[in-house]
């Protein structure tokens, strides 16, 4: 093998030409781990006999300790979540088939021949159940730990298994109780969803520490690099940490002095660059290919290797629902479903929040009597606050809140003006003096919002949306920035459940538009409920 001069490569590392020995790296100011692995596209057979590094031998080359693939870690992960579906069935049965005998009075002569059916079905029952939960991708690793399709596929393989357990019960004219089955399949289903909640915790907590990650590799444009490290480590719970990029040769010239994670090489280097790092996902995003064929040959360097691809289609912020692949001819084509901004301000939207503003005022009434006399016992000042805020299309309101800060608030805001913390247009800060001391603990808890269900049913906000903005705030809106204003402000919203007053406000506006593009009802009751939890919790509220 000829060997050339290797090249170097941003932040301290060193990668040969194609060909050269990885031996013959140079380490420099940033440690870069070398390996007697050479750079070709494709590992050839290991020679007659050889046998393969030892682990000592590893730290001998200063090579980092072997990691047990992802794939297989998955693996494991989904042969739990089996075993918990197992389990769940089993506790299923024991209650379908517990409950249904004492409803029949199982100790009848005449309940005698169903008990006994319905104890040598549940096996059969269960096992149908198993199976269609493997055939509708229940177990498939790419759903587990994040978005919603994993709940979607549970969810539609036990709608499959009570037709199959129908078909069969008529085909074998098995006489199954209905009330059984009804009664398994809907505490079942509940268990399975509950427990795959609870699996795909303790999934985000591993991903979270480090122990069950994958190893990334970007390749993309410098440009692109920021904002791939930017989200995925904004997006800690899906487990990917980014290792290296490898830059196009077209877009070295944008590499600046000191780049945010090591430039491993270019485009020909990806096969090295995760044998290097030992990287388990190769990112390919924004300019990291410019055609179809430089896509696929990125395929083919990884055909032998146990690494996954993962391409950015650049469709940012665009929910999974709205985005459908295609096939024309052999061309894959991604079509993308119209924003649901009109949707988002519609019929049922507006019925759903005056049916769930109407049960949470009448649930809530003594609790906000409660704390309406506890403001007034206070110090005799006024219950409520009004403050003008802008709505739907611009329009403005007056929003109620509970009183939270001292009676002359508003003409000490001078006072306290130099203490803002927030960025943007917005104006918040975490100690403010004006604020009372049982404020404090109304916002801690955002029970100072309550009034504001008056709002909703009122039609000047809904109970899910954008933040209310101040017209002040509006007036120095950039133009995207007016999408959020086509929708009803929001009692609690996707920046309630993200961090509250913690978020930026670049990252409020981006999840605010977010909603509004890819709004759903199924969206609006997910966010109610983790509305819930992050109220309890406290955390970003002041």
């Amino acid at each position: 093998m000829t060997e050339l001069a290797p090249r170097t490569v941003r932040h301290g590392a060193t990668l040969p030409a194609a060909g050269v020995a990885l031996t013959d790296l140079t380490p420099s100011v940033h440690p870069v781990r070398t390996a007697s692995v050479p750079l070709a596209r494709k590992p050839g057979p290991r020679a007659p006999g050889a046998q393969a590094p030892t682990a000592q031998q590893d730290a001998a080359l200063d090579l980092p300790p072997r990691r047990v693939p992802l794939a297989r870690r998955l693996s494991r992960v989904v042969a739990v979540v089996a075993l918990c579906d197992v389990l769940v069935l089993a506790l299923t049965a024991f209650i379908a088939v517990s409950f249904r005998a004492r409803l029949d009075g199982v100790l009848e002569k005449d309940t005698y021949l169903e008990f006994a059916l319905l104890s040598g079905m549940t096996p059969f029952v269960f096992l149908l159940w198993l199976v269609c939960l493997a055939l509708g991708g229940a177990y498939a690793r790419r759903n587990l730990g994040g978005g919603t399709e994993e709940f979607r596929r549970v969810a539609i393989a036990s709608l499959m298994a009570v037709g199959a357990v129908g078909t069969v019960s008529f085909l074998s004219r098995s006489n199954i109780s209905r009330g059984y089955v009804i009664l398994c399949f809907a505490v079942g289903t509940v268990l399975l969803l509950s427990t795959r909640y609870a699996v795909r915790k303790v999934l985000h907590h591993l991903r979270q520490t480090g122990r069950l990650h994958a190893r990334v590799v970007a390749v993309c444009s410098p440009t692109a690099l920021d904002e791939v490290k930017a989200s995925l480590e904004r997006l800690s719970w899906a487990g990917y940490t980014l290792v290296g990029a490898c830059v196009p040769s077209h877009h070295l010239g944008e590499l600046s002095s000191e780049p945010s994670v090591p430039i491993l090489g270019g485009s020909d280097d990806i096969v090295a660059a995760c044998e290097l790092t030992g990287a388990d996902t190769v990112l390919v995003a924004g300019g990291g290919h410019t055609s179809s064929q430089a896509l696929r040959r990125i395929g083919w360097q990884l055909e032998t290797l146990d690494v996954d691809l993962v391409v950015v289609p650049g469709l940012i912020d665009v929910a999974g629902p709205r985005i459908h692949m295609r096939q024309v001819g052999g061309l894959p084509l991604v079509h993308v479903d119209k924003p649901q901004v009109g949707r988002a301000g519609g019929l049922v939207k507006r019925i759903f929040d005056v049916v769930v503003a109407s049960a949470m005022l009448v649930v809530l009434s003594p609790l906000m009597a409660l704390i309406a006399l506890a403001i007034k016992l206070q110090d005799g000042g006024t219950v409520f606050y009004r403050q003008t805020r802008s709505g739907r299309d611009g329009g403005t309101f007056r929003m109620l809140k509970f009183r939270s800060m001292v009676v002359d608030a508003d003409r000490r805001l001078a006072e306290v003006a130099a203490m803002n913390e927030a960025d943007g247009v917005l104006f918040k800060v975490k100690d403010d003096p004006r604020i009372t001391r049982l404020g404090h603990f109304l916002r801690k808890f955002s029970l100072d919002e309550l009034p504001q269900l008056v709002n909703v049913l009122s039609g000047e906000m809904s109970v899910v949306g954008p933040r209310p903005p101040l017209p002040a705030e509006v007036e120095d809106y950039p133009v995207d920035m007016h999408r959020r204003l086509l929708v009803r402000p929001g009692l609690t919203g996707l920046w309630q459940v993200s961090g509250r007053s913690d978020l930026s406000f670049d990252e409020a506006v981006r999840m605010d538009l977010y909603y509004v593009d890819n709004w759903s009802l199924i969206g609006d009751v997910i966010i109610m409920l983790k509305t819930v939890r992050a109220v309890l919790l406290g955390r970003g509220a002041y």
